[in-house]
């Protein structure tokens, strides 16, 4: 998916695999919004979002260096709070059944 259409798609209640990311660069203050995959989990208050091109992705680091952003997840804008980085075997036993590796 091209990030124009992911993120035109990203974010609402019919595409729940997907969310936006709404966070400001930690250097440029500039605000950002970022399309990114979300993985099922099976507490409600957990979202648990992948990073396919590893933890070094600039959102990734300008949400931690924040400690938090702005979410648009089906329809509904969250907040998010204490962003920690978690290793695969955690993120596993976080997912619901049918999205374990």
């Amino acid at each position: 998916m091209s990030a124009p259409s992911a993120l035109a798609l990203s974010g609402r209640r019919w595409f729940p695999l997907w969310a936006i990311m709404h966070h400001d660069g930690r250097r440029s203050g500039t605000h950002y919004a970022t399309p990114v995959a979300v993985i099922p989990t099976l507490s409600t208050d957990t979202l648990l979002i992948g990073l396919p091109w590893g933890p070094k992705t600039n959102w990734a680091r300008n949400v931690l260096a924040a400690d938090g952003a702005t979410v648009t997840w089906k329809g509904q804008v969250q907040q998010a709070t204490e962003p920690r980085l978690i290793g695969p075997e955690d993120a596993a036993a976080l997912a619901k059944p049918l999205f374990r590796g």
